[in-house]
Protein backbone atom coordinates (compact mmCIF):
# COMPACT_ATOMS: atom_id res chain seq x y z
CA UNK A 1 0.00 0.00 0.00
CA UNK A 2 1.18 3.48 -0.81
CA UNK A 3 1.74 6.18 1.78
CA UNK A 4 0.03 8.71 -0.46
CA UNK A 5 -3.15 10.22 0.94
CA UNK A 6 -6.26 9.59 -1.05
CA UNK A 7 -8.58 12.52 -1.54
CA UNK A 8 -12.20 12.42 -2.54
CA UNK A 9 -13.09 13.77 -5.94
CA UNK A 10 -15.14 16.96 -5.79
CA UNK A 11 -18.87 16.35 -6.08
CA UNK A 12 -20.55 18.05 -9.03
CA UNK A 13 -24.34 17.92 -8.76
CA UNK A 14 -24.83 18.66 -12.45
CA UNK A 15 -22.83 15.51 -13.30
CA UNK A 16 -24.38 13.22 -10.68
CA UNK A 17 -26.48 10.23 -11.66
CA UNK A 18 -30.18 10.37 -10.97
CA UNK A 19 -30.67 7.27 -8.87
CA UNK A 20 -34.27 6.13 -9.06
CA UNK A 21 -34.22 4.37 -5.67
CA UNK A 22 -33.01 7.51 -3.91
CA UNK A 23 -35.68 9.59 -5.63
CA UNK A 24 -38.32 7.09 -4.49
CA UNK A 25 -37.06 7.35 -0.90
CA UNK A 26 -37.34 11.15 -1.02
CA UNK A 27 -40.86 10.84 -2.45
CA UNK A 28 -41.88 8.41 0.31
CA UNK A 29 -40.55 10.78 2.98
CA UNK A 30 -42.46 13.70 1.41
CA UNK A 31 -45.71 11.70 1.31
CA UNK A 32 -45.30 10.56 4.93
CA UNK A 33 -44.73 14.18 5.97
CA UNK A 34 -47.91 15.28 4.14
CA UNK A 35 -49.98 12.47 5.68
CA UNK A 36 -48.67 13.26 9.16
CA UNK A 37 -49.47 16.95 8.77
CA UNK A 38 -52.97 16.18 7.44
CA UNK A 39 -53.62 13.84 10.39
CA UNK A 40 -52.58 16.61 12.80
CA UNK A 41 -54.93 19.08 11.08
CA UNK A 42 -57.78 16.59 11.43
CA UNK A 43 -57.19 16.36 15.18
CA UNK A 44 -56.51 20.01 15.95
CA UNK A 45 -57.52 23.32 14.38
CA UNK A 46 -54.72 24.80 12.34
CA UNK A 47 -55.32 28.13 14.05
CA UNK A 48 -54.26 26.47 17.33
CA UNK A 49 -51.03 24.96 15.95
CA UNK A 50 -47.43 26.07 15.98
CA UNK A 51 -45.38 24.31 13.32
CA UNK A 52 -42.01 25.58 14.58
CA UNK A 53 -40.75 27.31 17.67
CA UNK A 54 -40.24 30.45 15.56
CA UNK A 55 -43.55 30.70 13.64
CA UNK A 56 -43.97 34.42 14.39
CA UNK A 57 -40.42 35.23 13.31
CA UNK A 58 -40.93 33.32 10.06
CA UNK A 59 -44.17 35.22 9.39
CA UNK A 60 -42.63 38.63 10.09
CA UNK A 61 -39.75 37.82 7.74
CA UNK A 62 -42.11 36.40 5.10
CA UNK A 63 -44.23 39.57 4.95
CA UNK A 64 -41.07 41.69 4.91
CA UNK A 65 -39.73 39.83 1.86
CA UNK A 66 -43.15 39.22 0.22
CA UNK A 67 -45.37 42.16 1.31
CA UNK A 68 -48.22 41.04 -0.99
CA UNK A 69 -48.14 37.41 0.21
CA UNK A 70 -51.68 36.00 0.42
CA UNK A 71 -51.99 32.42 1.71
CA UNK A 72 -55.66 32.24 0.69
CA UNK A 73 -55.01 32.33 -3.07
CA UNK A 74 -53.70 29.56 -5.30
CA UNK A 75 -49.92 29.39 -5.52
CA UNK A 76 -48.58 30.55 -8.86
CA UNK A 77 -46.00 27.80 -9.27
CA UNK A 78 -44.59 29.35 -12.44
CA UNK A 79 -43.92 32.66 -10.68
CA UNK A 80 -42.51 30.87 -7.63
CA UNK A 81 -40.15 28.79 -9.77
CA UNK A 82 -39.18 31.56 -12.18
CA UNK A 83 -35.59 32.84 -12.03
CA UNK A 84 -36.67 35.87 -9.98
CA UNK A 85 -39.01 33.82 -7.77
CA UNK A 86 -36.37 31.17 -7.05
CA UNK A 87 -33.84 33.85 -6.09
CA UNK A 88 -36.26 35.62 -3.77
CA UNK A 89 -37.33 32.37 -2.10
CA UNK A 90 -33.73 31.14 -1.84
CA UNK A 91 -32.75 34.33 -0.02
CA UNK A 92 -35.76 33.95 2.29
CA UNK A 93 -34.95 30.29 3.06
CA UNK A 94 -31.22 30.73 3.65
CA UNK A 95 -31.94 32.72 6.81
CA UNK A 96 -33.14 29.44 8.37
CA UNK A 97 -30.25 27.23 7.30
CA UNK A 98 -28.95 26.92 10.87
CA UNK A 99 -32.23 27.29 12.80
CA UNK A 100 -34.80 25.08 11.06
CA UNK A 101 -34.10 21.38 10.58
CA UNK A 102 -34.44 20.19 6.99
CA UNK A 103 -35.23 23.78 5.92
CA UNK A 104 -34.57 22.91 2.26
CA UNK A 105 -35.74 19.29 2.22
CA UNK A 106 -38.36 18.64 -0.43
CA UNK A 107 -41.93 18.22 0.74
CA UNK A 108 -45.46 18.39 -0.62
CA UNK A 109 -47.38 21.66 -0.54
CA UNK A 110 -51.05 22.14 -1.38
CA UNK A 111 -51.50 24.81 -4.04
CA UNK A 112 -54.63 26.12 -2.29
CA UNK A 113 -55.76 25.98 1.33
CA UNK A 114 -59.25 24.72 0.47
CA UNK A 115 -58.15 21.40 -1.04
CA UNK A 116 -56.76 18.09 0.14
CA UNK A 117 -53.44 16.58 -0.88
CA UNK A 118 -54.08 15.14 -4.34
CA UNK A 119 -51.97 14.84 -7.47
CA UNK A 120 -53.46 17.89 -9.20
CA UNK A 121 -53.66 20.07 -6.07
CA UNK A 122 -50.15 19.50 -4.75
CA UNK A 123 -46.67 20.58 -5.71
CA UNK A 124 -43.17 19.71 -4.58
CA UNK A 125 -41.47 22.51 -2.62
CA UNK A 126 -38.68 23.09 -0.09
CA UNK A 127 -39.69 22.73 3.57
CA UNK A 128 -39.39 26.49 4.25
CA UNK A 129 -41.94 27.25 1.53
CA UNK A 130 -44.22 24.69 3.16
CA UNK A 131 -43.72 26.40 6.53
CA UNK A 132 -44.29 29.86 5.05
CA UNK A 133 -47.60 28.88 3.46
CA UNK A 134 -48.91 26.56 6.17
CA UNK A 135 -48.03 28.81 9.12
CA UNK A 136 -49.76 31.71 7.34
CA UNK A 137 -52.77 29.54 6.47
CA UNK A 138 -53.01 28.30 10.05
CA UNK A 139 -52.72 31.77 11.56
CA UNK A 140 -55.53 33.01 9.30
CA UNK A 141 -57.72 29.98 10.13
CA UNK A 142 -57.67 28.77 6.51
CA UNK A 143 -56.98 25.17 7.55
CA UNK A 144 -59.61 24.97 10.29
CA UNK A 145 -62.10 23.43 7.85
CA UNK A 146 -60.04 20.22 7.88
CA UNK A 147 -60.56 19.76 11.63
CA UNK A 148 -64.23 20.71 11.39
CA UNK A 149 -64.85 18.28 8.54
CA UNK A 150 -63.07 15.48 10.43
CA UNK A 151 -65.15 16.17 13.55
CA UNK A 152 -68.42 16.04 11.57
CA UNK A 153 -67.33 12.76 9.96
CA UNK A 154 -66.42 11.37 13.38
CA UNK A 155 -69.83 12.37 14.74
CA UNK A 156 -71.59 10.64 11.82
CA UNK A 157 -69.62 7.43 12.43
CA UNK A 158 -70.41 7.55 16.14
CA UNK A 159 -74.14 8.05 15.41
CA UNK A 160 -74.18 5.04 13.07
CA UNK A 161 -72.36 2.93 15.68
CA UNK A 162 -74.97 3.89 18.30
CA UNK A 163 -77.93 2.80 16.15
CA UNK A 164 -79.56 -0.45 17.29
Amino acid sequence: MSDEKRTAKPFRAEEAENLEDIEKQFAVKAVVHAQTYWNILQRRKGSELKLTRIDDEIMAHLYEVFPDFDPSVEIDEDAMKSKEGKEKWRNFMMKYEKTVDDYNFGTLLRRRPDVEYEEKTTMFAPRMQFYAYEIARNQKGLNDWIYEEAQMEGAKIQKVDECP
